[in-house]
């Protein structure tokens, strides 16, 4: 029916509001199944998170920019949308004013994504429990560990991929 790495992405977005993992999640799906389609529908999902990400934060220009270019990207895909269980004409409004909210440099309120299939819903919902998440709490802006995952996280593998990566470009370039 739906994708479960885009039913956990839903669960940590409604529930945790863990939208560095919703980014996570869904970018390593993209990865497998859509790879360098900047236009995919799971891009403008993607772009979602890392907007709430940044409004809560209060960096207002990188939550503008993704979230404009979520908001394109959903527009052009509206027919996809509506296979991730949303229809545009009900997230569209939505997205719009927040956009707006964060161009008036409001503070962060954590959204619900406006999900019209009751059966992904149920399907959410039920998996939030099984965390221990409760679907459509407020974001907890105390918790360091969540807010700023970003500069918490461990590097370490990332930082070992991009060092890989550059001796494959360097021995390239002896050749």
């Amino acid at each position: 029916m739906y994708p479960k790495e885009y039913i956990e992405y839903l669960v940590h977005f409604h529930g945790e509001r863990d939208y560095f993992e919703c980014h996570e999640i869904l970018e390593e799906y993209w990865k497998k199944v859509d790879k360098n389609n900047k236009k995919s529908i799971l891009v403008g999902f993607i772009l979602l998170a890392v907007s709430n990400y940044h409004h809560r934060l209060r960096n207002w220009s990188g939550a503008i920019r993704t979230l404009q270019k979520s908001i394109n990207i959903f527009h052009e895909q509206k027919e996809q949308l509506e296979h991730y269980g949303l229809t545009l004409n009900v997230l569209s409004p939505l997205l719009k004013e927040r956009l707006t909210s964060i161009q008036n440099h409001q503070d962060y309120k954590s959204m619900n994504l406006p999900i019209q299939d009751p059966e992904l819903l149920e399907v959410c919902k039920k998996a939030c429990l099984e965390k221990n998440f409760i679907w459509g709490q407020e974001s907890d802006l105390t918790n360091e560990e969540l807010v700023q995952r970003h500069s918490k996280r461990d590097r370490s593998g990332v930082i070992e991929e991009r060092n890989q990566a550059l001796l494959v470009r360097q021995r390239k370039g002896k050749e």
